[in-house]
């Protein structure tokens, strides 16, 4: 179907396109009350509404109008399978683990995320939440426009240096989403403690399952990546078989995997930068060496394989922030250390000792946790800073490198704060 460009609002040809798209592509029990929001919005024409194709899939849904959605476009019987549910209170931890799937694995996640948000350390004011909705996750990738794919034809091919090419459809995909997981994605472009970071529950596909139904052939060393917009990654083929977390994505936080995240399906590779492994719009997957194939930001002067850092951000107090002397001050955060997990965070007051962080609840090695020192404040301009310590007893450094290292940012995150 073709997406409307032009027309202003309230013109007789956007009206007619707009209840033209409704018909097509939205259930009849809440095709009104999507018109009446399309109207209300601060759209100006039909180009503002080129997500509209999309919109069951970028806008919380409860579990009945998925399942609707899902008829139209001809997956339900595999939107079944994959047992989403909308994330209704986006703006809080504990209701964002409500939209987890329930099956075996999810209760335990679920509790978790509850109990973070109950806890001394996940209820500080200012903290990021342990799981992040949706809506706040960071969106950094090269496409100029955001790729509108119906996954009714839509597929997934497997190729290159393996036994048999395959083709998964959306629904085969789906059906095989079974795979739970709560994952840190971070951006190489991320600034120590900036927010090009998020850590969000994704369900998906195994890789390495697709991959041994190829056949991974001797001298594949390399897993090349290829999205719609013709954008391409790239990372070593043993990440996708030594046990750390590599999926075919096709849910987030409880819903189908949003367009602007990569819908119909995105690659996600736990410890790995986002321009090497975590492909959006997915469409091919093809086994090469890493001496034959360059990834799209390679000859850009970016590291070919890039591992993830460990880091730690102070969220609260901001920089700049005032307090009165004997305030009690959270000092808070959250750190990360794909895939071997954080072991302990600390902070500094100025030139002082180090003190030992509470660490939260735990999702696991594979993604951020949140930590918190309280500080009885003093008299004076103060320097806060903060280190983690990863599961393998490495401390991240102290040596401040940019982002285009070429490999991502180190050093410790400071933050100033005045108290009188």
């Amino acid at each position: 179907m073709t997406t409307p460009t032009s027309d202003p609002k309230g013109s007789r040809n956007f009206e007619s396109e707009l209840e033209r798209y409704a018909e097509a592509l939205w259930p009849q029990d809440w095709r009104q009350e999507l018109l009446d929001q399309a109207r209300a919005d601060d759209t100006d024409s039909l180009a503002d509404v080129n997500d509209l194709a999309a919109w069951p899939t970028s806008r919380p849904m409860s579990r009945r109008r998925l399942m609707s959605w899902a008829g139209t476009v001809g997956v339900s019987a595999a939107a079944a399978a994959i047992g989403l549910q909308q994330v209704r209170g986006r703006s809080s931890v504990s209701q964002a683990g409500e939209g987890v799937a329930a099956t075996a694995d999810t209760p335990s996640l679920e509790e978790i995320v509850r109990r973070a948000a109950a806890g001394p350390v996940g209820s500080t004011p200012g903290i990021t939440p342990l799981v992040e909705p949706t809506r706040d996750f960071f969106r950094i990738d090269a496409a100029l426009t955001t790729p509108q794919i119906d996954p009714a034809t839509w597929s997934l091919t497997v190729k290159g240096m393996v036994d048999q090419e395959l083709t998964f459809t959306y629904d085969e995909l789906l059906a095989r989403a079974e795979t739970i997981a709560p994952i840190t994605l971070t951006c190489v472009s991320n600034q120590v403690g900036a927010d090009l970071v998020g850590n969000a529950i994704w369900r998906g596909v195994p890789l390495s399952e697709l991959l041994n139904e190829a056949g991974v052939q001797p001298g594949a060393t390399q897993i090349a990546s290829r999205s719609i917009d013709g954008y391409t990654g790239g990372f070593p083929t043993e990440a996708a078989f030594d046990g750390r977390t590599a999926l075919v994505v096709v849910g987030m936080n409880g819903e189908p995997l949003p367009v602007a995240h990569g819908f119909p399906a995105r690659l996600l590779v736990s410890g790995l930068y986002g321009y090497t492994s975590a492909t959006k719009w997915l469409t091919q997957i093809e086994l090469t060496t890493l001496e034959s194939f360059d990834a799209f930001w390679v000859p850009r002067g970016w590291a070919k394989i890039a591992p993830s850092k460990t880091q730690s951000r102070i969220d609260t107090p901001r920089d700049g922030q005032q307090f009165s002397a004997g305030e009690t001050v959270p000092i808070a955060g959250v750190a990360w250390a794909t895939n071997s997990g954080i072991a302990k965070v600390e902070v500094q007051i100025d030139d002082g000792e180090w003190l030992a962080a509470e660490l939260g609840e735990s999702l696991g090695p594979e993604a951020w946790i949140q930590w918190l020192v309280p500080w009885t404040a003093t008299e004076g301009r103060h320097s806060l800073t903060v280190r983690a310590t990863d599961g393998n007893g490495e401390t991240q450094t102290s040596v401040r490198t940019p982002p285009a290292d070429p490999d991502g940012a180190t050093g410790w995150h400071s933050v100033e704060v005045q108290v009188t």
